[in-house]
C-alpha cells in the first residue's frame, strides 16, 4: 500500500496546479494535480505535506487544513491512501518543478483541465468547504468504476462540472 499527500494551495481565487509532463512512466502523465507525494519512513501526514510542497514548489506552507482521506483502489497499482489538504498561506518564491509545469489556475476553470474522474469528486467536495470526508475511488485502468463517500455509494458523475 502507498501513503501520500496532496494539497491544493490557494491564492487570489486560484489553485496551484501541477501539469505532470516530465516524469518517465508516470501514471499521471498529462494530468493536472495538486502538489504532493509519498510519505517517507516515520513521517506524519503534515510532515510529508510540508516536505513535498517545499521540494516541488520552493514554498513553505504557513496555513493549511487536513480536509479528507482518499482511498484509491486500482487493478493496475497498489492501494493508495491519499491525505488531502488545502492551504491558504505560504512564504517563499515559486520555483520550477522537475515533475511538470506549475501554474496558478482559477478555481472555476480547474474542471476544464485533463483530470482523473475521481479528482473531480474530491475537488467538488473541497469547493463546498464541507466537513472532513473519506472518499473511496475504484478504478479499472483509467476508468472510475465506483465511488463512495463516508461509506455510502456515489454516482461517478456527481463530481462532473
Amino acid at each position: 500500500m502507498i501513503l501520500s499527500t496532496l494539497c491544493y494551495i490557494e491564492k487570489d481565487g486560484c489553485w496551484l496546479m501541477l501539469h505532470r509532463t516530465k516524469k518517465k512512466n508516470d501514471i499521471n502523465h498529462d494530468k493536472w494535480l495538486g502538489i504532493g507525494g509519498k510519505f517517507e519512513e516515520g513521517e506524519s501526514p503534515e510532515e510529508c505535506l510540508l516536505r513535498e510542497v517545499r521540494e516541488e514548489t520552493g514554498l513553505t506552507l504557513t496555513d493549511y487544513r487536513f480536509r479528507g482521506l482518499v482511498t484509491f483502489v486500482s487493478d493496475e497499482a497498489p492501494t493508495e491512501y491519499m491525505h488531502l489538504f488545502t492551504a491558504a498561506g505560504f512564504t517563499g518564491t515559486l520555483r520550477e518543478c522537475d515533475e511538470g509545469t506549475l501554474e496558478w489556475v482559477p478555481i472555476g476553470e480547474v474542471g476544464r483541465l485533463p483530470l482523473w474522474q475521481g479528482d473531480r469528486l474530491f475537488l467538488s467536495l473541497l469547493r463546498q468547504e464541507g466537513p472532513f470526508f473519506s472518499l473511496k475511488l475504484e478504478y479499472r485502468g483509467d476508468r472510475l468504476v465506483s465511488a463512495s463517500r463516508d461509506g455510502r455509494p456515489l454516482p461517478p458523475e456527481e463530481g462532473e462540472e
